[in-house]
């Protein structure tokens, strides 16, 4: 895959430029641990949460980055997202 062919398939990826520590530091700013735990069932939120504890699990975990990732898509309405 060349350099342009990559570019052209990231343009098209909503997450694009996102870090998974951008996207969970504007989700805890924005809903807070307590409404986050609330809304995606992972201990790493609801038990003495962090930001480094998160993103430690997060990074080894695939379907809890899947559900953190859609989460953030789908109710991604809030401030960060408008342009």
């Amino acid at each position: 895959m060349t350099s342009s062919e990559n570019t052209n398939k990231q343009k098209n990826n909503p997450l694009h430029g996102v870090t998974l520590e951008m996207m969970l530091t504007q989700l805890v700013d924005f809903y807070g641990w307590e409404k986050l735990g609330n809304h995606i069932d992972i201990n790493c939120f609801q038990y003495e949460p962090s930001i480094k504890s998160s993103l430690k699990f997060l990074r080894k975990t695939p379907w809890a980055r899947e559900k953190v990732e859609s989460f953030y898509l789908y109710y991604g309405n809030p401030p960060w997202r408008k342009k």
